[in-house]
């Protein structure tokens, strides 16, 4: 399917400024806005995930935020089945879906083909990722390099799962993969948000924004009905702001932390979006750019997926 059918996903690093771009086109072309952030989608954690404002949230549709508690287990099948049943939610209320988000593996569920996950013994796992959890990034790597080469460039979240599935299975989630086929790709065509340069002053704005938005008071809240091993607990930051918060380590350290984990994180998303995206569906913008409102309006009414803008 290509064309005005298609379905548009707007995507890239984090901090880029995807959602304010998405905001723009939404608000002029009565579009609903389908998060694909695999932090939005736990209820309570707001500041730290950089969600919508209630204020944005009644300008303009959202779907695919705050759909679980901070304890459950959320899965990129679960969220590409979900955003299905949005989709046709908002097709049929007339509106145009809008993917936005820089989860990719979220991104990949929906629209290619996905495998269903092998059950998998829930007391074995738990033992497992108890021992993993206090493996550092760089350590879990190098495990995945030998279970799973195909997802060793993956994030900490990723890297668990695909080590535990490796192990309790014994066959990698990459070669689950390319067996067990579960649902119907999408058509989609791609606007990649990247400021370029310009990320790592942008990152650091927000860290900014988001301590004085209250983040501090947030995860202290949250710390006395959110479980320590609760997986809302791995999103970028929240970790490290939680332990200064619980006297664990000094404010100071915990920021360091915070910067450079989520550098990371926007290094390792635009290496996926350079390299698993189809090229001939994708154009790129960079948001600070003068013309950038113009020509990512000029990318919604495209009516092919050829070309990338220059």
């Amino acid at each position: 399917m290509a064309g005005p059918e298609s379905l548009r996903i707007i995507c890239g690093p984090t901090g880029a400024g995807k959602s304010a771009l998405a905001m723009s086109l939404a608000r002029v072309h009565a579009a609903t806005i389908i998060s694909a952030d695999s932090r939005q989608i736990y209820r309570g954690f707001d500041i730290g995930t950089a969600k919508p404002t209630r204020r944005e949230q009644s300008e303009v549709s959202h779907r695919g935020i705050d759909v679980c508690e901070p304890t459950e287990r959320y899965s990129a099948a679960k969220w590409a089945e979900g955003a299905r049943g949005w989709i046709k939610e908002s097709t049929a209320a007339g509106r145009a879906p809008l993917v936005v988000g820089g989860a990719g593996l979220y991104l990949r569920a929906l629209v290619e083909p996905l495998f269903d996950e092998p059950p998998l013994d829930p007391a074995r796992r738990d033992a497992i990722e108890a021992v993993l959890e206090s493996y550092s990034v760089s350590e879990l790597r190098r495990w995945c390099e030998q279970l799973d080469p195909a997802r060793a460039h993956l994030g900490r979240t990723q890297l668990l799962r695909a080590i535990t599935v490796a192990l309790l299975s014994g066959t990698p989630i990459s070669t689950w993969h390319a067996r067990e086929p579960r649902a119907d790709g999408l058509a989609a065509r791609y606007l990649v948000v990247d400021p370029g340069a310009g990320l790592a002053a942008r990152l650091d704005e927000r860290l900014t924004t988001m301590l004085e938005m209250g983040w501090e008071r947030e995860v202290e809240d949250l710390s006395h009905s959110v479980p320590a091993d609760a997986p809302a607990w791995n999103g970028t930051g929240y970790r490290w702001i939680r332990r200064a918060v619980m006297k664990e380590c000094s404010r100071a350290d915990a920021l360091a932390k915070v910067r450079i984990d989520t550098r990371q994180y926007a290094k390792r998303q635009r290496t996926w979006f350079r390299h698993q995206l189809p090229a001939t569906r994708v154009s790129r913008i960079d948001p600070s750019a003068p013309d950038a409102l113009e020509r990512a309006m000029s990318w919604w009414t495209a009516t092919d997926d050829g070309g990338v803008l220059a």
